[in-house]
C-alpha cells in the first residue's frame, strides 16, 4: 500500500516537487551550442528516478511477501475439507487474480492513458486499502498457525553440512548418518515452542531436495510464459488493430475520441483464463474424477508445458509471416497510445492462437504448480516453498530477457538487428521464438520423465 501510494504522489505536480530532485537543463538537453552550455529560459526538470526505483523496491518486497504467504494461507482455510477442496481453491484463487488483471487492464490502463495518471494510480490505491481493511476485519475468522521459527536457516545449514559430508566422503572419510550432529546446533532446533526437531529438519531437507529438481525444470516454461508480456506484446504493436476502433480522419486508433490503450493487447490471455477456469472446475475435472481419469498435478504440468511449446511455435510462425509483409512494404502507420508504429497489414487476430495456447498452458501448469508446491511442501515450509516457486518464475523471466538481449546484439546477434536497433521490423525475432521452442521441447521431455519417476 505504501509503494502504491507513492505513485500518485509522483503523478501530481505538487507531489513531485516534494519527493523528486531536479536536474539542470543542460544535462538532459543538447544545449552545448548555447554560451556556457545552458538552455536559457528553460527551467530545470524534475528527476524522479530515485523515488520511482525506491517505490519499485518496496513494491517488490510487498508483493513477494504476499505471494509467498497468501497462497498457502488461503489453502489452509480449506485443508480440512480434503484434496478436492484444495484443488478447487487454487482454481478459483487463480481466477480471482485474473479478475484483478482484467480490471487493471480494461479500466485502470484506460484511465491512465486517456484521463490522467493521477486518477489511474489512485484507483489501485483505493482498492488495495479496501482489501487490507477487509482482510484485517476478517482476521478473527481465519485458520492461523503460530510461528515456530525459520526453517530456511535450518535447511541452509543442513545443505552446507551435507555438501561437506559428501566432499569428505569422496576423500575416503566416513559420512555421518546424522549431519545435524555438530558442535553448533541447528538455529531453530527447540528455539521456539512447536519448532521441528532435528529429525524433522532432516526429513524436511530431504523433501526439499526432491522438490527442487521439479522446480528448476519450470525455468524454461517461465521463459516462454513471460514472452506474453514482452515479445508477444511487441509483436501485437506491429500488427494491424481492427478498424472497429478507428473513427478519426487521420486513421488513428480511437475509441469514441479516446486512444486505444496498448495495455489492452494483454487482455487475450486473461479472457482465456476467465473462461476456462470455471469450465475446468465445474465440467472437466468432475468428469475426469468420476471416471478416475483425473491426472496428477505433475502430469497436468507436463501437458501444460506442451501447450506452451505450441504457443511459442505459433508466435514464431506468425512473426516469420509478419516479416514477409514488412519486406514487401505491406505496412500501415498505426497510433497506439501516444506512439506511432509501422504495423504489418496482418490483423492482430492472428495472435489469438498463441494467447489461447499460453492461457491453456497456464491452466495446466501454473495452477497445478501452485497445488504441487503447497501439497508437497512440509507443513512448516509451505510459505518458503511457495516463495521458491515464484522465485523460479522470476529467474525464468530474467533469463528470457537476458537471452533476448544477447541475441539482439547489433550485427553479431542471431536476430541480426540493425546497429540502431530501431523497431522489431529490423530484427529476426522469429529466430528467438524458435530457439525458445527448442529449449521448451527438451524441457517437456525431461519433465515428462520426471513426472513418471517422482514419488
Amino acid at each position: 500500500l505504501l509503494a502504491a501510494s507513492l505513485l500518485p504522489v509522483t503523478a501530481w505536480p505538487d507531489g513531485r516537487l516534494s519527493v523528486c530532485g531536479q536536474l539542470p537543463a543542460d544535462t538532459i538537453r543538447n544545449c552545448s551550442w548555447h554560451r556556457g552550455g545552458t538552455c536559457r529560459g528553460q527551467p530545470p526538470e524534475q528527476y524522479c528516478a530515485p523515488t520511482i526505483y525506491t517505490g519499485l523496491l518496496l513494491l517488490a518486497l510487498g508483493v513477494s511477501s504476499i505471494r509467498a504467504n497468501l497462497t498457502p494461507f488461503g489453502a489452509d482455510q480449506v485443508r480440512d475439507r480434503g484434496g478436492d477442496a484444495t484443488r478447487r481453491f487454487f482454481n478459483w484463487f487463480y481466477w480471482s487474480i485474473n479478475i484483478g488483471a482484467i480490471f487493471s487492464l480494461l479500466v485502470v490502463a484506460f484511465v491512465q492513458q486517456n484521463i490522467s495518471f493521477l486518477a489511474g494510480y489512485l484507483i489501485p490505491v483505493a482498492c488495495l486499502a479496501l482489501a487490507l481493511l477487509i482482510f484485517l476485519l476478517a482476521t478473527p475468522t481465519f485458520v492461523t498457525k503460530p510461528p515456530t521459527g525459520s526453517q530456511v536457516s535450518a535447511i541452509i545449514k543442513l545443505a552446507l553440512q551435507s555438501w561437506g559430508c559428501a566432499w569428505l566422503g569422496g576423500s575416503g572419510a566416513r559420512m555421518s548418518a546424522h549431519p545435524w550432529e555438530a558442535e553448533d546446533p541447528l538455529p531453530n532446533s527447540g528455539a521456539q515452542p512447536g519448532a521441528p526437531s532435528p529429525e524433522e529438519d532432516l526429513a524436511n531437507f530431504k523433501v526439499l531436495a526432491r522438490i527442487l529438481p521439479v522446480m528448476l525444470t519450470f525455468i524454461p516454461y517461465w521463459m516462454v510464459y513471460f514472452q506474453m508480456q514482452s515479445t508477444y506484446y511487441l509483436q501485437g504493436l506491429h500488427l494491424t488493430i481492427p478498424t472497429i476502433f478507428q473513427h478519426g480522419q487521420d486513421g488513428a486508433d480511437t475509441l469514441q475520441g479516446y486512444t486505444f490503450p496498448d495495455a489492452w493487447l494483454l487482455l487475450a490471455n486473461v479472457v482465456v483464463l476467465l473462461a476456462l477456469v470455471p469450465l475446468k472446475d465445474h465440467v472437466i475435472d468432475p468428469f475426469l474424477a468420476r471416471r478416475r481419469l483425473l491426472p496428477s498435478a505433475l502430469k497436468r504440468m507436463a501437458l501444460g508445458m506442451f501447450f506452451s511449446l505450441a504457443s511459442i511455435l505459433a508466435a514464431g510462425i506468425l512473426e516469420r509471416e509478419r516479416l514477409q509483409y514488412v519486406r514487401r512494404n505491406q505496412t500501415v502507420p498505426q497510433l497506439i497510445g501516444k506512439d506511432h508504429y509501422p504495423a504489418a497489414t496482418l490483423p492482430i487476430w492472428w495472435q489469438v492462437p498463441q494467447y489461447l495456447l499460453i492461457g491453456v498452458s497456464e491452466l495446466f501448469t501454473s495452477i497445478p504448480g501452485l497445488e504441487f508446491a503447497y501439497s508437497e511442501a512440509p507443513k512448516c515450509m509451505k510459505g518458503a516453498i511457495m516463495g521458491l516457486f515464484f522465485f523460479i518464475a522470476g529467474v525464468g523471466s530474467l533469463l528470457g530477457w537476458g537471452l533476448l538481449t544477447l541475441l539482439s546484439l547489433p550485427v553479431h546477434g542471431w536476430m541480426r538487428c540493425p546497429e540502431d536497433h530501431g523497431s522489431i521490423n529490423g530484427c529476426r525475432m522469429d529466430n528467438y521464438f524458435f530457439l525458445l521452442a527448442g529449449i521448451q521441447l527438451v524441457t517437456c521431455l525431461l519433465f515428462t520423465w520426471i513426472s513418471r519417476r517422482y514419488q
